[in-house]
């Protein structure tokens, strides 16, 4: 089998007019040369794969040539190569030193390419200085490197400093035309436009891919072979998903969306591709900025018929959305949800809808962004200085915006739901006290507009309050008095009032006349337990029949003992019930 030399090597440059996208640098170059301007030091900086190296072996043969040589000849005993990465040390450089002060025994220089310079270390360069700066005549340094800034100052002051710059999309697309002609390779120039684009302004990468792409297809390279060796994310999909949300085909969206992610391409590429597709559109509606479109022309020509069905507007709020999905993508922790829900408000830029609003959105981007029903900045502003903050919440959102007394001059219609405020008078004629106990546990105690309120309310309950004899007082045994706590603990769960049961359901009550006792452990319980303590009384009262029942909660703190057992006293109870336990622990030796 013949020996395969890749491209990159078959085809690297000999000559300076054949380097590609450097003409500024090639020109300075040769023009140095000519005129005898050389600079002894130079240092080549730049990209991978985008000529240092070619041009300073270019550099160093053209130098040394004098019309006398043989055609073929390559100076190979005037050029150094040292590689900085594994020869980075003091003693390196000290035989380089050694050997600049021997001169050439054939041509007029020896030159010296030392390429990754920035690999060096820092003694190195301090022993370079000195030669760098003063070398005999006979030699020259060209340094290449990829990163200019691990280089010290001193040695950039004292080298002349060339810039290479990655080369432009058409440049390597016009390098690999001319590379498939001479392996007689039949390639379609939108597969050497997406080659050119893959390879972020590398030749060498670009021919490396060429080479990749020609083993998979063969002699006649096609737009689909070199997408799908490379895994790109054909542009096709981007024009057909556009189509579709222009006509606002929602469900067809979604379904092109799982076909790309089941063809194994990720939603971010897809969703930064989709906002890139639309800066493409966006670039072709006007004449001035066309060129900025680096596509083929055969896409450019698709590029152009489409920008002339798609709207500025359009296109503008399509790259803002997209876009701002492109942001929370990796911080979002349903990354296919996002890309769908930026799918559907793109699918709705252009819907017509029939709202008074006139808001031109099926599925706005505002409904991502705006609050909860029912609550107000109001309601949110009392909840901010409410200081019991848990119970509040959930006790603040229910209070409508609107103040007692235009209740009572305005009643809601019969279909609302009725606002937990001061009731109707055929409400009040009921239960007035109960009503009024209600209302005044929802006001916070905090804010000048809260107290005033408060005491309105307190008013009302004494205005309200029905003579003595009217109020029911049946007798009622504990039995009743416990079922129908358990009623009010079970539509306390039902609430989803989770924190006030385990307080309710931490120990049993005790009756003593109408006084039913409670105890508690320690006095943040009693505080929480007293905030519910009107709701509470008016639910039993009402249902016992008895208005005379009151609450009376203390602080127990040897209750704690209760709920605290210590590793001993849990041994101590279990072997109260199975006294086994001890023959067990004594049997096998068991610590407690």
């Amino acid at each position: 089998m013949e020996h395969f030399i890749v491209s990159a090597r078959k085809y690297r440059p000999t000559v300076f007019k054949d380097v590609v996208g450097q003409q500024a640098i090639t020109n300075t170059l040769e023009n140095a040369i000519e005129n005898n301007h050389l600079a002894q030091a130079l240092l080549f900086t730049g990209p991978r794969g985008v000529g240092k190296t070619t041009c300073a072996r270019i550099l160093a043969k053209k130098i040394n040539q004098d019309g006398t040589e043989k055609v073929d000849e390559d100076f190979a005993f005037n050029i150094f190569e040292l590689d900085a990465a594994s020869n980075n040390s003091v003693d390196d450089i000290r035989n380089l030193i050694d050997q600049v002060r021997i001169p050439p025994q054939v041509g007029m220089y020896k030159v010296y390419i030392i390429d990754e310079v920035h690999m060096l270390s820092s003694a190195a360069f301090n022993a370079f200085l000195k030669t760098l700066e003063e070398p005999p005549k006979h030699a020259i340094f060209i340094l290449a490197t990829t990163e200019k800034h691990k280089i010290i100052p001193t040695i950039l002051s004292r080298c002349q400093i060339f810039d290479f710059k990655r080369i432009t999309v058409n440049d390597i697309k016009g390098h690999l035309v001319e590379v498939a002609k001479s392996e007689s390779i039949d390639a379609e120039d939108d597969a050497l436009h997406i080659i050119a684009q893959k390879a972020d302004g590398a030749l060498r990468d670009a021919l490396s891919i060429f080479d990749r792409v020609v083993s998979f297809s063969g002699k006649n390279l096609t737009r689909q072979a070199v997408t799908q060796n490379l895994n790109v994310l054909d542009y096709t999909y981007y024009f057909s998903v556009t189509d579709l949300l222009l006509a606002n085909d929602i469900p067809k969206v979604l379904v092109a969306y799982d076909d790309i992610l089941a063809k194994g391409f990720d939603g971010h590429h897809f969703i930064t591709g989709l906002a890139s597709h639309f800066r493409d559109l966006l670039v072709c509606q006007n004449e001035q900025t066309i060129e900025l479109l680096e596509v083929g022309e055969q896409v450019k020509t698709m590029y152009f018929e489409q920008s002339q069905h798609t709207s500025r507007e359009f296109l503008i709020d399509g790259i803002e959305i997209a876009n701002d999905c492109d942001l929370k993508y990796k911080t979002s922790r349903n990354q296919r949800l996002l890309v769908e829900l930026c799918l559907l408000q793109l699918a709705s830029l252009t819907a017509k809808t029939e709202k008074k609003n006139g808001s031109r959105f099926v599925i706005p981007p505002s409904y991502f962004k705006t609050e909860k029903p029912g609550v107000s900045e109001e309601n949110i502003k009392v909840v901010s200085e409410t200081i019991e903050v848990v119970s509040a919440i959930s006790e603040v959102t229910e209070l409508p915006a609107t103040d007692a007394s235009e209740l009572k001059n305005n009643p809601i219609p019969e279909t609302q739901e009725p606002p937990s405020g001061p009731p109707v008078k055929e409400r009040v004629i009921e239960r007035p006290q109960i009503l009024a106990e209600r209302n005044a546990k929802k006001v916070s105690a905090l804010s000048l507009k809260s107290i005033q309120k408060k005491q309105e309310l307190k008013k009302e309950m004494v205005a309200n309050q029905p003579d003595e004899q009217n109020l029911p007082s049946d007798t009622f045994d504990e039995p009743q008095m416990i079922a129908a706590w358990k009623e009010y603990t079970d539509q306390v769960e039902k609430d989803g009032k989770y924190n006030l049961l385990s307080h309710l359901t931490m120990g049993v009550p005790r009756l003593e006349g109408s006084l039913i006792h409670l105890e508690f452990p320690n006095s943040t319980i009693k505080v929480e337990v007293e905030r519910a303590k009107y709701e509470l009384l008016g639910f039993l009262r009402e249902k016992l029949q008895n208005y005379d029942v009151d609450l009376s909660i203390e602080v127990n703190e040897t209750i704690e003992k209760r709920y605290a057992y210590t590793p001993r006293e849990k041994f101590e109870k279990l072997k109260e019930i199975n006294p086994m336990l001890e023959k067990l622990r004594t049997e096998f030796d068991l610590d407690i």
